[in-house]
């Protein structure tokens, strides 16, 4: 059991790990050069530019830093039922069409998924098996006692499963370092990169060919988040000698897909097995219709997907939204346990639809713009908006369509801790919040799970005073839990 670790000062939560650094400032600087040496060898990493192979290592916190012990627990006993959640949802028709049907009128994006999906749809797919690799994001909540709340699911390219891995390692490393072996049991185990790489093989057995390969569907071919897909691949390499896989932009797909006679997808005369997008989620990724084109010949495929069109839509804000309404998680989860469980981790959600609810939430965020977040429906970093520019984007979209392409979500308050975040340029000492990712791999078709659990997890923090944490913008940094118990001071 950890020590006390969490005081209350001035109605804020500050969360401790307990591990003191070296007072002396030579020694305190060796042990960061370490780190930083230990963080580039092992691929904590991304390109400097997209044009060099010049790496510098992501922003990471130094030491692993506090999380409830029984916070975390319940956020990885939930992520199975998460992902069926999901699954379930993916795998409802009727549902996905009433849920989204404002949304495909206000943006563009989802409108051009959804289409995709209604041709699939219609058609009725070559392939019913679909892979997830999901990851569900908590903050902890003071105002409900630093309890999990969930702030959003992910479901297509999810990243940083490498780097939440390495991490695990590399805070392992500086314990030992510090002459805190005995603190090691705090670190939960993390093998996310090796479980989210089990499901892309699981998915690539299942396709029973063992000429076909993976496909990996990238941004570009310089990618600038390197480290993170290329230790993908040499998991695979390292599971299964036998699996080959390849790398393709959209643009490069675009130009030599093909079907065959029994409706395999074939590019550049490999057959694919599985499609792996690690792009393909803003609208910026699609250069023109030709990559539009490409992805629905590829849904069209026997390839399976990952994820599959549904998957991708059931990661939208608004389904997020939509779930959280009174006896809606009903028609997906049978156990009243259950359901408890789920929506204890809900913060509140609000349609922006041109309905009384809509309304009702414009006005409630006008009036107190500080108390909640506008979300997008777009996935990565910087979409989102928060604070007095809540109103300012509120007042422009007020009456126009484009407000149904938003949702509103209770701002969480979350604990603070303290501790050095290790940059490429300088080490600062700052006040930072924690946040909680829990990846899982689900593989399955409307009648059959094959697969799931919980894939390892990942812990990014950011400064106090950021709305988002940037690991590769300076204002965040790669972390790892060091669970603790609370003891109020």
């Amino acid at each position: 059991m950890s020590p006390v670790n969490t005081t209350f000062k001035n109605g804020t939560s500050i969360l401790s790990n307990g591990i003191k650094l070296p007072s002396e400032k030579q020694i305190l600087l060796e042990i960061i050069d370490k780190a930083k040496d230990w963080a580039i060898t092992h691929g904590i990493g991304v390109r400097v530019n997209y044009d060099t192979e010049l790496i510098k290592f992501i922003s990471f916190m130094l030491l692993p830093s506090p999380f409830p012990r029984c916070e975390f627990q319940k956020a990885i006993d939930l992520q199975p039922v998460l992902n069926e959640l999901l699954h379930n949802v993916a795998h409802d028709y009727e549902f996905l069409k009433d849920s989204l049907k404002n949304t495909i009128k206000a943006d563009e994006f989802t409108r051009n998924l959804f289409e995709i999906y209604e041709i699939v749809h219609k058609e009725g797919t070559a392939q019913d098996i679909s892979l997830g690799i999901f990851r569900s994001d908590y903050l902890l909540d003071f105002g409900s006692g630093s309890h999990i709340k969930q702030v959003e699911t992910n479901t297509i390219a999810i990243g940083f499963a490498t780097i939440g891995q390495k991490t695990y390692d590399l805070h392992k490393y500086m314990l030992t370092e510090l002459g805190y072996n005995e603190k090691l049991i705090n670190l939960p185990e993390n093998n996310s990169l090796t479980e989210t790489t089990l499901g892309l093989i699981k998915a690539w057995e299942i396709y029973n060919n063992k000429k076909s390969v993976i496909l990996f569907v990238i941004s570009e071919p310089a990618l600038n988040n390197v480290c993170d897909v290329r230790f993908h691949e040499y998991e695979i390499n390292k599971l299964n000698r036998n699996l080959k896989l390849i790398r393709r932009t959209l643009t490069q797909i675009a130009n030599t897909v093909k079907l065959g006679p029994n409706k395999q997808l074939l590019v550049d005369d490999f057959e694919i097995a599985v499609v792996y997008y690690r792009t393909g989620f803003m609208p910026e990724q699609y250069n023109s219709k030709r990559e539009w084109d490409a992805r629905l010949l590829m849904e069209r495929s026997l390839a399976i997907k990952c994820p599959s069109i549904q998957y991708q839509l059931v990661g939208t804000k608004k389904i997020q939204q939509v779930l959280a309404q009174p006896n809606v998680l009903e028609k997906f989860i049978k156990s009243p346990k259950t359901i408890k469980s789920v929506r204890e981790t809900f913060t509140g959600l609000y349609s922006l639809d041109f309905d009384e609810y809509g309304e009702q939430a414009v006005n409630m965020a006008l009036e107190n713009p500080g108390k909640y977040v506008l979300k997008s429906q777009r996935d990565g970093g910087g979409n989102n908006v928060f604070g007095e520019n809540i109103s300012d984007v509120l007042l422009r979209i007020k009456y126009s369509k484009n407000r149904a392409a938003w949702i509103l979500m209770d701002k969480i308050s979350s604990p603070i801790s303290q501790g050095y975040m290790i940059r490429y340029d300088k080490v600062q000492k700052m006040n930072f919040v924690s946040e909680l990712g829990i990846f899982g791999v689900i593989l399955g078709n409307s009648n059959k799970i094959f697969y799931n659990k919980e894939a390892g997890h990942l812990l990014r923090s950011k400064l106090s005073t950021a709305d988002e944490a940037g690991c590769l913008k300076g204002n965040g940094a790669t972390d790892s839990s060091y669970l603790i118990d609370y003891i109020e001071i």
